[in-house]
């Protein structure tokens, strides 16, 4: 969903480097912890973890956890490994093999946000105007985004010792993709108002890393509610966070054009109707452009290992 993958990969790779094979470290009076960090009760579960973990394709790694689960069935590394899995899927362009991976996290875990964030992306982005299950297909998907907004902070598990910074920068992350999932949903319903408002929440959430998708469907629900001016800034702001040649950068700059001339190229706040013979507002079922990934789903994917 973000644009700013590579800063959530830097972020996740810190997550992942923090752990270390050593007991959890006891929390500290007055800290929020969330989920204990999750560890290898054995050796050989560590090494059985790491090999499947290590698979050179998703198809591989898909038996490999099959096998793993079937081994070690009441391992609480299951959802770490299913979540690596559903990462793997997605990396691999395959959609329903990362749907797959991320219901059989949410199966041992209904309140992993990672997993639960991970399915509603697939099902937001996969469920086109033509299908008969659509509607149920976009309601579990706001449940599933709405869901993970609960769990971030009491069910995210991370590696102890992990510096507080870091993970309060991916729970941001969390939170601005599970809202932005919720307020593309709003506006495919043509719910423009609740649309702007949620994918607000969305920017603000993570507002140092702001996401240009976003904040393209952000300015069409503003246009679709007529207020150009407004939604000029928001697509010339996109414009200015993409490349020209890249998909969303053409799309925002095409937006931006057109509200220029909407707008008569005032881009003040405020609202604004349209100037008699101008082009009207883009139709109500143009849906907003697609997430470039789905939201990181294996933060926690070296377990420690238990001790010697």
């Amino acid at each position: 969903m973000k644009q700013t993958t590579l800063g959530m990969v830097l972020i996740l790779a810190a997550l992942a480097a923090a752990q270390t094979p050593t007991q959890p470290t006891p929390a500290q009076p007055g800290t929020t912890t969330g989920r204990p960090p999750i560890h290898a009760k054995t050796q050989e579960e560590y090494q059985a973890y790491q090999a499947a973990v290590g698979s050179p394709t998703p198809e591989a790694m898909e038996k490999a956890a099959s096998d793993f689960a079937t081994k070690f069935p009441t391992s609480d590394l299951r959802v770490l490994l299913y979540r690596a899995l559903m990462q793997t899927y997605q990396k691999a362009g395959d959609s329903q093999g990362m749907l797959n991976a991320g219901l059989k996290v949410l199966a041992i875990d209904k309140d992993d946000p990672e997993a639960l964030i991970g399915v509603a992306e697939v099902q937001e982005e996969h469920t086109s105007v033509t299908d008969l299950d659509r509607d149920q297909r976009m309601d579990e998907a706001v449940a599933n985004a709405q869901h993970a907004l609960a769990t971030i902070e009491t069910d995210l598990a991370v590696p102890a010792g992990v510096p507080a910074e870091r993970v309060d920068a991916y729970k941001r992350y969390l939170r601005a993709t599970a809202w932005a999932i919720v307020g593309t949903i709003q506006y495919k319903r043509e719910q423009y108002a609740d649309a702007e408002a949620t994918l607000r929440k969305s920017i603000d959430a993570d507002p140092s890393t702001p996401d240009a998708v976003v904040i393209l469907r952000l300015a069409l629900a503003l246009d679709q509610e007529k207020k150009y001016p407004e939604a000029l800034q928001q697509a010339q702001r996109a414009v200015d966070l993409t490349q020209e040649a890249s998909e969303v950068g053409k799309m925002a700059r095409t937006e931006r054009d057109r509200l220029v001339v909407q707008t008569g190229g005032n881009n003040s706040s405020g609202n604004s109707t349209a100037p008699a013979g101008n082009s009207a507002a883009p139709a109500g079922n143009s849906a907003p452009p697609a997430g470039n990934s789905a939201p990181p789903a294996n933060a926690p994917q070296n377990p420690a290992a238990p001790p010697h």
